[in-house]
């Protein structure tokens, strides 16, 4: 494993679509993102995401801003990866096992054009925390339903 991709895994009690479908959904980022950057879907985009579709949410990491993602892997119902202007690509991988999906979510930053950046911001290191929290984020919204 790279130093620059960061990797979790957790098996939620649910099928690979279910919870395919919360990630294909932007509105739904802000409330299973378990790292507190993720504040709020911008208006404009699409309600579903799709290859090649263009999202924009409002972020902060000590200031408020905003980011434009880009959704580059799509195989519904099996992964789902976007990337920004940087570079790393936040993906989700989901497989069928005995008692629900195991569900993979990385932070890919191996093709980033400034790691120099990354580090000097606390990165890759902050990732897995918040990626840990949102898969019990995600567990938690799929047990309600």
């Amino acid at each position: 494993m790279s130093t620059y991709l960061v990797s979790e895994s957790a098996v939620i009690a649910a099928t690979p679509q279910q919870l395919f479908d919360i990630i294909a959904d932007p509105a739904m980022h802000p409330v299973i993102d378990g790292s507190g950057s993720v504040r709020a879907v911008r208006e404009g985009g699409p309600a579903r995401l799709s290859q090649g579709a263009k999202f924009s949410m409002d972020m902060k990491l000590g200031a408020p801003y905003k980011i434009q993602n880009t959704v580059v892997e799509f195989d519904e119902p099996h992964q789902l990866g976007w990337r920004h202007f940087n570079g790393h690509i936040w993906r989700y991988i989901f497989e069928p096992v005995e008692g629900g999906t195991k569900v993979t979510e990385e932070w890919d930053a191996t093709g980033v054009h400034n790691k120099l950046a990354l580090r000097l911001m606390g990165f890759p290191k902050r990732n897995r925390a918040g990626i840990q929290a949102t898969l019990e984020r995600l567990a938690a919204i799929t047990a309600e339903k």
